[in-house]
């Protein structure tokens, strides 16, 4: 196989990636610095509409039914999560080490290629190719392939040598993290005491993760991950507790930095996940961003490779994702101050609190901090374009199927409302007469969904809506 794409990061965000342009055949390989597959667990949920790509591609059968849980929080104040349109409200726990292994299995099921214990030390865009200079275990070497995605995480290298800017603001507040064994903690959801936040709940693989910040204390300059003597004393400064006993089977910090790259794409490298943002991963949405990221970028960047794309295809990743990016860290922006806020905060607290106890206030955060309500740009014939295409059941010849079970090729669908003989698109369009109950499509007769289940089209028309297909696919064949 032919490497026309290199992924840096063999995480989750990286993993989606490679799959979603082998869906697209393009050849793809995958470098990973470390040797083997995470044993860490840093997040542990996937929202609704992770959980909607997931089944697009047919992954959920392989995951399986992890817990769920229709309770998040807003800075630590309850919010119901399971009253979206979703066919999968609420939050799922699934540790990212079991996240990062299905995606494994799947990419490298469909052809991608994973080289572990392979470390850029440098690259260079030479304007028709990329290369990269790799320290791997036979020593230095040098590979060239047509575009280079960076999914390296918050240290990325790849955004480092391609100098790409980080805009925002840098960490005030760090939180300590363990995941212990031996120990009975009781549960504690963002408590607020005196001298700080506290968080401890039981995983489902049967350790418990235990949180701790204390107010007013500033990000503590140290190489590499605490000691766990150092969470024991703040956990115990904060709680009056102790952790006695217990046996550290993770231990890390994180923090309130808040940046973003300010593009996405510099030329023929471009970013993904946490080496385009970061940000404090406050209910599991950094993991959660950086996968719907891959989901936006993969058949479109396997469309430019492929060629059967429009030149400027590539480029709407950018003004796509980045408005999402700038919108998620503003949300995680604000739940960080009313989470590490002393008591100044408490008054704002009982407001939001209050708030959440309304309907549309809560359905507006809801969709929000679960990936629910993005909508990308989009031509304004079309008012439901650029919209996440409604949970619905398609109706054809040949019964009844989900519309995720539809995009599980990686294509785009046509659904064809008229009640006459679909068109013939070509091979990027899979056409499906169809009859869909919902109501949010009441008088549409053509829906055109993109790869990513984003509609690119909707109209009354007779005739389905070639000028805007052309946007998105140069060539059909």
């Amino acid at each position: 196989m032919r490497t026309e794409v290199i992924v840096v990061g063999g995480g989750p965000v990286g993993l989606l990636l490679a799959g979603e342009l082998r869906l697209g055949g393009v050849g793809v390989t995958v470098l990973e610095r470390r040797t083997g597959a995470s044993t860490e667990s840093r997040a542990s949920t996937l929202h609704a509409r992770t959980m909607e790509l997931f089944d697009q591609r047919g992954l959920l059968e392989r995951l399986g039914t992890p817990p769920n849980d229709s309770r998040g929080h807003f800075a630590g104040l309850p919010l119901d999560l399971g009253g979206t349109d979703s066919p999968y409200p609420g939050q799922w726990k699934v540790p990212q080490a079991r996240t990062e292994e299905l995606l494994r299995e799947w990419a490298c099921g469909l052809g991608a290629e994973v080289l572990p214990g392979r470390e850029v030390t440098d690259l260079a865009d030479l304007g028709d190719q990329v290369a990269v200079t790799v320290r791997g275990p036979a020593g230095p070497a040098r590979l060239r392939a047509r575009y280079l995605v960076g999914c390296d995480g918050e240290q990325s290298m790849v955004r480092a040598l391609a100098g790409f800017e980080l805009a925002g603001t840098d960490a005030r507040r760090e939180i300590l993290r363990a995941d212990v064994t031996g120990v009975q903690i009781g549960p504690r959801r963002f408590q607020r005491l005196p001298g700080g936040l506290a968080v401890a709940a039981r995983l489902p693989s049967g350790v418990t993760r235990v949180m701790v910040h204390e107010f007013g204390r500033s990000p503590t300059s140290r190489a590499g991950a605490p000691d766990f003597a150092e969470v024991r004393a703040a956990w115990s400064r904060v709680t009056g507790e102790g952790l006695d006993g217990a046996r550290p089977v993770w231990v890390n910090a994180f923090d309130d930095t808040c940046r973003q790259a300010t593009a996405y794409r510099r030329g023929r490298v471009l970013l993904a996940g946490d080496a385009a943002h970061r940000q404090l991963p406050v209910g599991g949405q950094a993991l959660n961003l950086g996968l719907q990221d891959a989901a936006n970028l993969g058949w479109k960047l396997a469309a430019q490779v492929r060629g059967w794309g429009p030149d400027e295809l590539l480029d709407t990743y950018h003004a796509e994702r980045h408005a999402v990016g700038a919108r998620a860290l503003t949300n995680i922006a604000a739940q960080a101050l009313l989470l590490f806020g002393g008591p100044e905060v408490e008054p704002v607290r009982a407001v939001v609190g209050e708030l959440l106890g309304h309907p549309v206030v809560r359905a507006h955060l809801a969709a929000m901090v679960s990936g629910l309500d993005v909508r990308y740009p989009a031509d304004p014939e079309h008012p439901l374009a650029g919209a996440r295409m409604p949970p619905c059941t398609v109706h054809t010849g040949a019964g009844p199927r989900t519309l995720a079970e539809a995009l599980r090729p990686g294509r785009f669908v046509l659904l064809d409302l008229t009640g006459g003989p679909g068109p013939d698109l070509g091979s990027r369009v899979r056409v499906l007469p169809a009859t869909v109950t919902d109501s949010a499509l009441e008088g549409m007769r053509h829906v055109l969904v993109r790869p990513d289940g984003h509609i690119a089209a909707a109209g009354p028309e007779r005739r389905p809506p070639l000028a805007e297909l052309r946007r998105w696919i140069a060539a059909p064949r």
